[in-house]
């Protein structure tokens, strides 16, 4: 549901949202979600001052909240 989740919003910000790669590693108490968006993207997904990283990272926690877990968005390059 997190990975779904992540995709769909990073899906709505990029221009190009085939270039998209969401992976999801789950652990006990913690799932590490890694977004990886084209190199023209990934401005758009860090927004400025990393305040889109930050918004997607405060609603990506009110979610895994819900469930009952902890995660965790890493941007990756």
């Amino acid at each position: 549901m997190l990975r779904e989740l992540v995709e769909y919003m990073a899906k709505s910000l990029v221009d190009n949202p085939n270039a998209i790669e969401v992976k999801e590693i789950e652990g006990e108490q913690t799932s590490v979600i890694e977004l990886k968006v084209a190199k023209e993207d990934l401005g758009k997904v860090i927004g400025k001052q990393g305040r889109t990283a930050r918004a997607m990272r405060t609603i990506l926690n009110a979610a895994s909240t819900k469930v009952k877990k902890r995660a965790v968005l890493e941007i990756i390059e």
